[in-house]
């Protein structure tokens, strides 16, 4: 079973979400046998990398609401954060573009280090409230994970270095008609949206599961008798 999961990582419901997933795989028996896959999507690609303003001015002037409307706000969605063990440090993060982000984590995943990265990036937003559009947070944050400095270093200077696999996830979001994250499709055939109870996540696992094992991979179109060889034998059919 192969999940993919489209997510930014300033969005707080794809950490949440991300979290519930993984306390659904934990519970479910064949959890071995599930691959999860990230998937790169921009809340908002015009985003300056540094614009002066906090996370609660951020959101007060994109709903339109005040400061104190957008305080409250954040405290409820850091109560869900903390349900599932997650600490939410909104006073300190520092809002930025995540296209470098996305772009380190498609580098991690030629290494084989997409999930550890793509968990720190989060983390080092949301917890250690660090600037994760800063080159050399990235870099640390690389490091940390296993990956190489000055290569890390060296491929973000280079603007279009996996920027076309960051654009490429963007692109079929919009043909899966993904208007929001985090968002899980299953198999290209199943969709979650939003950050759903973990118990959500566990029923799907098991209705995927239980449906995909019992259907037959291919469909069977044959109109006669099969005229074939298996096990060193061979079975003509008699004409009628």
């Amino acid at each position: 079973m192969k999940i993919e999961v489209w997510s930014d990582y300033v969005c707080p419901f794809c950490y949440i979400g991300k979290r519930r997933l993984e306390e659904a795989l934990s519970q479910f028996p064949d959890k071995d046998k599930v691959e999860v896959e990230f998937k790169s999507f921009e809340l908002d690609p015009n985003s300056p990398k540094n614009s002066g303003e906090n996370i609660h001015e951020v959101l007060a002037k994109k709903y339109g609401m005040s400061l104190e409307k957008a305080k409250q706000a954040n405290q409820g969605v850091g109560s869900q954060a903390a349900s599932v063990g997650l600490r939410f440090n909104f006073d300190e993060m520092k809002p930025t573009n995540t296209f470098d982000a996305h772009r380190l984590a498609k580098f991690a995943k030629t290494q084989g280090k997409e999930a550890v990265v793509s968990e720190k990036l989060l983390h080092a937003y949301f917890t250690e409230s660090k600037d994760i559009g800063n080159l050399e947070t990235l870099a640390d944050i690389a490091e940390d994970a296993g990956l190489t400095r000055q290569e890390v270093i060296s491929i973000l200077n280079d603007k279009n270095a996996f920027a076309a696999d960051v654009r490429q996830d963007e692109s079929l979001a919009q043909q899966y008609g993904v208007r929001g994250v985090p968002y899980f499709v299953i198999n290209q055939k199943y969709a979650i949206s939003g950050a759903q109870p973990t118990e959500t996540f566990f029923g799907a696992l098991q209705k995927v599961w239980q449906e995909e094992s019992a259907s037959p991979m291919l469909q069977d179109l044959s109109t006669t008798e099969d005229a074939s060889c298996a096990d060193g034998n061979c079975v003509i059919p008699e004409k009628e």
